[in-house]
């Protein structure tokens, strides 16, 4: 929620746009001055819009909101640098979502690390009609990131990123290192 700030002088002053006969009358000064008090965020908000709309210049609560916009869900123990990094690039990110390409973005915004991931993939079909299932192994995603300091990345969080942007039934293992 944007705050009101002290002394901020509104752009537009209402008293001076008022007729004649009132720009002399104390009263009504005093009235559209305290209008003007209440419509000076306003404004200011407004000459700004632009930058509430970017993720790396907006007020640090309205980051969040911007999530929502772009259906990102973001951790609250992520930094500030890194959650408007995730919110400026979540259109790409989604874009990518359920690739290789896109699992690593990702897991690289979270680290700064370098990503490899590797995955069964593939697919298995049957020329028999309901026959067996084809395909032995179960579905398995390996994601190795290289760090400086691996002590210093939360595996958990890293966890719950990975398995949030990989399909439910696919097994996830996330190896941190140097």
């Amino acid at each position: 929620m944007r705050n009101a700030v002290d002394d901020l002088l509104s752009p537009h002053p209402l008293g001076e746009r008022m007729p004649a006969v009132y720009t002399d009358d104390d009263f009504t000064q005093r009235f559209t001055q305290a209008l003007d008090e209440v419509l000076a965020p306003v404004f200011t908000v407004l000459d700004c819009f632009a930058a509430y709309l970017d993720p790396r210049l907006a007020p640090e609560d309205f980051v969040d909101w911007l999530a929502g916009w772009v259906a990102l869900d973001l951790d609250e123990n992520w930094s500030s640098a890194q959650r408007r990094e995730l919110v400026a690039r979540a259109v790409r990110l989604h874009r990518f979502r359920g690739t290789r390409r896109g699992l690593a973005e990702h897991v690289w915004l979270l680290t700064g690390g370098r990503v490899d991931i590797a995955d069964s993939g593939g697919t298995a079909t049957s020329a028999t009609p309901n026959g067996p299932v084809p395909g032995g192994s179960p579905a398995h995603v390996l994601v190795r990131v290289r760090v400086e300091r691996p002590d210093a990345v939360d595996r958990a969080r890293i966890t719950a990123a990975v398995r949030r942007m990989v399909p439910a039934h696919v097994a996830t293992t996330i190896e941190v290192t140097t």
